[in-house]
């Protein structure tokens, strides 16, 4: 009868720290689950875009001079982005709106002739972008790229999507990122 007795309040004794353990471990998993989506969305936050695709940073066809401008209003660029310019024997600048208005290289405010250039943008606005060589940019090497702030790309109305990653995080929205850090620091604070 004794070990009965005691066999049971053994099984009793398991049967709660296998509970208790148990849901430990849902809290440490739900825990890494929402660390791994937390970070994720860091990581989808930025895209590169190739300036003129395949072609890259060459003088447009003498019937095209607006080419790159085309290229450049059927994308959505936010701040995170980058641009890659390639290019064989030429460079690009970005400049100023007058100064890209009348193809003028002589102040740039970032320049560089590497043949495989990446821009960052920090911050929402419009660039401006030249070919620095002499005559390039009057016959069309230059496009003007919008950067969205990211109320903006993802409200804008008929907008469309350039297929980055982007915007699938722009679709998670400021609130559900607000939740996922509240979530963590609650399963955190039960964990430990």
């Amino acid at each position: 009868m004794l070990f009965s007795c005691r066999l049971l309040e053994t099984l009793k004794a398991t049967r709660m720290a296998s509970q208790y353990y148990s849901m430990k471990n849902r809290a440490v998993v739900l825990l890494l689950i929402l660390v791994l989506l937390y970070l994720q969305s860091f990581s989808a936050f930025a895209f590169e875009f190739q300036v003129g695709g395949a072609q890259g940073w060459v003088v447009p066809p003498a019937n095209d001079t607006k080419i790159y401008n085309d290229w450049a209003s059927e994308n959505r660029f936010q701040p995170g982005d980058t641009i890659r310019f390639r290019y064989k024997k030429d460079s690009v600048m970005e400049v100023r709106e007058a100064d890209y208005k009348k193809c003028n290289s002589t102040h740039p405010i970032f320049f560089s002739n590497t043949g495989n250039t990446v821009f960052r943008f920090n911050h929402s606005g419009l660039f401006y972008f030249i070919s620095g060589v002499s005559g390039h940019c009057d016959k069309g090497q230059r496009v003007i790229i919008k950067v969205m702030a990211s109320e903006e790309s993802s409200s804008s109305p008929g907008g469309k999507s350039s297929g980055s990653p982007a915007a699938a995080a722009l679709s998670l929205g400021v609130s559900k990122l607000v939740f996922v850090q509240f979530a963590l620091c609650y399963a955190a604070s039960v964990l430990f």
